[in-house]
């Protein structure tokens, strides 16, 4: 949603449509818009921190992939919620602030995106190019590689279902859809990234949240813990 900075004349600058969530202008939002992206195969992650914790203590993510924006940055994405998520976006210090990237197998810590993602990213974009494209059009689909599962929760009967993300959807508006499994359709097995049968989560209206393979099993093993973390992501949502 955005609304118009009231300005004399009939013409409107983009620079003066400002977004009502974000508080950015068009032209920023625009920049920052994703529009290639690369699995991450090699288990870099992000590192975070909240308040709850300390500054002292940092937790890892896995990465899902790279994305690269209009304005030529690229950056971490990762599953945050109910959406993916710049890692650079992660700015509240009570529920999750970026702190950095971490590479476990050299244990390096770096701030960066690594050289050969960024050159990867720039030379498929120069590559494959959609100059008719607009609004919802995919662009590209890739795997999920890190165990995403989509949170399921129907309100009248209070039961929770975690379900798999087989694949996610890159539209040119810069949105990233989780995709999901409708096993009424499957025609053919295994299901692979573009097949019919898949659906984006945020069309499921019980659709919650995205969790990764090691909370999803925790949440499975109905851990105390866990349990008591998805209650309260309930009672603040």
């Amino acid at each position: 949603m955005s609304t118009l900075t009231p300005q004399n004349g009939a013409g409107r600058d983009s620079n003066n449509v400002v977004d009502l969530f974000s508080k950015k202008t068009f032209t920023a939002l625009q920049d920052e818009r994703i529009i290639r992206l690369s699995p991450e195969h090699d288990g870099m992650s992000m590192l975070y921190s909240n308040s709850t914790s300390g500054p002292e203590k940092l937790y890892a993510m896995k990465i899902l992939c790279w994305g690269l924006r209009e304005n030529g940055e690229v950056v971490g994405m990762v599953p945050w919620l109910n959406k993916v998520v710049p890692c650079d976006e992660l700015t509240n210090e009570q529920h999750g602030q970026y702190e950095g990237y971490y590479d476990i197998g050299a244990e390096l810590v770096f701030s960066e995106p690594p050289a050969y993602k960024v050159l990867e990213l720039q030379n498929a974009a120069n590559y494959f190019e959609f100059e008719q494209a607009a609004g919802t059009d995919i662009i590209q689909e890739i795997p999920d590689t890190i165990g995403t599962h989509a949170m399921l929760n129907a309100e009248d009967s209070g039961s929770i279902i975690l379900t798999e993300v087989l694949s996610w959807r890159l539209l040119y508006n810069g949105v990233i859809e989780g995709m999901l499994i409708n096993e009424e359709q499957v025609s053919s097995t295994p299901v692979l990234p573009g097949d019919s049968c898949l659906y984006p989560a945020n069309e499921n209206p019980d659709f919650r949240y995205f969790f990764q393979h090691h909370i999803a099993n925790q949440i499975k093993a109905e851990d105390p813990e866990a349990l008591a973390a998805i209650s309260l992501l309930f009672e603040e949502s």
